[in-house]
């Protein structure tokens, strides 16, 4: 009986493999505990790029490496379309489930119960997405969000905007930015190191996932919002992306867009 899924690219040339790929292919070190345990509804991400078949064009171009990172898939400029393109070119990611909320419903035929899960996705270096979806079962609900905020993912721009921050990577926002979602407003204003994340848990959560360790805050509006709130601070870092900032004031400010390097 032969294989019927065949892997797309030869594990025996690993500089032409994306990094997920690549430990996908990678043997698993055998452990005393056994495996990991995964949650219920969790999909094995490594499994999954194993037995990836593309369908897309950005997709067929990372298994026959001509992209390996998530950078150059950004400059050719293709939409993001497979859930799988994200995990080859940014393995590791790290999700947080921020709200689920069960919706009740009276129907002719009985009580309709339906799920809204909110998640984020980030590596904690710069890259971070956010969504919320809803459906019937609170496992395959809590996988589709994640799914769909891996598609979601933006680059942040971080910074030392503080007149406090010493000279170095930045670990805050280079300006203040505010970001909106209903009536709630959240400001991010750039902190120095060692500040931490003043601001409420469920804005620190989003943060964190995307590398910012120092921050202060100013909310507006029905703060309470958990949902609002996450977006509100996922807005603001959209916003930084759209500023324009000439060369002298990134070098000034030590911006960088994504991924620290070096």
């Amino acid at each position: 009986m032969t294989d019927e899924t065949p892997e797309p690219i030869p594990p025996e040339d690993p500089s032409l493999l994306a990094p997920g790929i690549a430990l996908a292919l990678a043997p698993q070190p055998e452990t005393d505990d056994g495996p990991r345990r995964r949650r219920r509804g969790e999909q094995d991400t490594y499994a999954a790029l194993r037995n990836w078949q593309p369908k897309t064009r950005l997709g067929r171009m990372i298994t026959d490496g001509k992209i390996l990172s998530y950078e150059q898939a950004i400059d050719t400029g293709l939409p993001i379309r497979e859930v799988e393109i994200i995990d080859a070119l940014l393995p590791g990611l790290d999700d947080h489930v921020i709200n689920v909320n069960m919706i009740q419903r009276m129907t002719d035929s009985g009580r309709r119960v339906r799920f809204n899960v909110m998640a984020c996705v980030g590596n904690g270096d710069g890259y971070v997405g956010l969504a919320i979806c809803k459906g019937k079962d609170v496992a395959s609900t809590i996988r589709k969000s994640i799914d769909v905020a891996k598609l979601d993912i933006i680059e942040v721009m971080r910074g030392n905007g503080s007149w406090e921050s010493s000279h170095g990577g930045g670990t805050s926002i280079p300006f203040k930015v505010t970001g909106r979602c209903g009536s709630t407003r959240v400001t991010l204003i750039p902190a120095p190191a060692g500040k931490g994340l003043v601001i409420g848990e469920t804005g620190r959560a989003v943060l964190r996932l995307a590398g910012i360790t120092d921050i202060y805050s100013k909310t507006r509006g029905q703060t309470r919002t958990t949902i609002n709130f996450a977006r509100a601070t996922f807005n603001a870092l959209k916003q930084l992306n759209s500023a324009r900032v000439s060369t002298e004031d990134k070098e000034r400010l030590f911006m960088n867009t994504g991924r620290n390097i070096g």
